[in-house]
């Protein structure tokens, strides 16, 4: 008589809550290192990210490509930067005039852009930056857009008839960084509604769709690129994940900041572990300026008028200006916050 033994693998959670986030896995994944071999189209791979240059992806097969982005994107750093995706700097700076431009248009109106990362005012936002660069300046658009890098790495997540949507979100000097996050779809719900979808819409989510970002300047890391954590696209339970304390303390621990050139794209699984860096360029050049053309310190003053209401002393000319550049104020209300302040001075 014999005797055999079968073991199982146990079938994957149906539904995934709370409890199935595991730091130590999530750490597991997250830690493993991204081989140049497993990429041979990229140039390089720089803090886990593969680097890859346009004009070379241009000469080589594109199936062949587009496999091997895929392979990053789902089983590798979830995250490709690709060096000199828009050739011509023209290109980018007529857009970048667009987005200036609609900007203005906001400021000029008040209709300062709503941000779920920050107060309404503290960046710029341009929502459906799309349909209303279209509009703006058609010739434009249609040489942004028509853009080849961006076509390649989209179909080849997405398949061919993938559609393109685009914000401009522009971190101001001074802006804070955003908190770590996942996006759309799954990432866009509250905890409680995400963990009511089962376990295979949690998987099936970053399939959906792609993330892209083009540098439209120069962005050492002190400007804030976005931050990233490579490998963290394949964490199951990571839509439930990310708004934990401790997910999101080994994110700022260990979140990696690649510095880009005008013209360079990054494309990223949206289920990759980001967020919008901390622009600390220009600070001590504001500083200096604003040193120089408003008064630091608030007295003499009449405090029957202008009471310590926030501290010990009344708000300086100097920090109503870095509040007018940290929400986005026109030059009128500046001027005219100012005249106020003065006028409340006088005894």
């Amino acid at each position: 008589m014999s005797a055999s033994t079968h073991h199982q693998t146990p079938a994957p959670a149906a539904w995934l809550s709370e409890r199935h986030c595991d730091l130590d896995a999530f750490r597991a994944l997250v830690e493993q290192s991204t081989d140049l071999d497993a990429y041979p189209h990229a140039s390089a791979v720089e803090r886990n990210v593969p680097l890859y240059d346009a004009d070379r992806l241009a000469l080589a097969d594109r199936r062949a490509v587009q496999t091997e982005l895929v392979r990053a994107f789902a089983d590798g750093p979830g995250i490709v930067v690709v060096r000199g995706a828009f050739a011509d700097p023209a290109v980018v700076d007529r857009t970048t005039a667009v987005f200036e431009a609609l900007i203005a248009e906001q400021r000029a109106t008040g209709a300062a852009a709503g941000d779920h990362f920050a107060k309404p005012g503290a960046n710029d936002r341009v929502w459906n930056a799309l349909e209303k660069a279209a509009l703006y300046d058609p010739e434009a658009f249609a040489e942004y857009y028509a853009n080849e890098v961006i076509a390649l790495v989209s179909s080849a997540w997405l398949g061919p008839g993938y559609q393109v949507t685009s914000q401009v979100n522009v971190v101001n000097p001074g802006g804070a960084a955003q908190t770590v996050h996942r996006d759309y779809h799954l990432g866009f719900l509250s905890q409680e509604v995400a963990a009511r979808y089962p376990a295979h819409v949690h998987r099936l989510s970053p399939v959906l769709t792609l993330q892209g970002a083009v540098a439209h300047c120069d962005m050492p890391v002190e400007s804030g690129p976005t931050l990233y954590l490579p490998h963290s696209q394949k964490y199951e339970p990571g839509y439930l994940a990310w708004r934990l304390p401790e997910f999101r303390a080994y994110f700022e621990e260990h979140h990696v900041q690649l510095p880009l050139a005008k013209g360079d794209a990054v494309f990223f699984n949206p289920a990759l572990f980001h967020a919008a860096g901390a622009n600390h360029a220009g600070e001590q050049w504001m500083e200096n300026v604003i040193a120089a053309s408003a008064e630091g310190y608030p007295f003499p003053t009449n405090l029957d008028n202008d009471p310590p209401v926030e501290g010990l002393a009344p708000p300086s000319q100097a920090e109503v200006v870095r509040r007018a550049l940290r929400e986005g104020w026109t030059a009128r209300t500046l001027r005219g916050e100012l005249r106020a302040g003065a006028k409340r001075r006088e005894s």
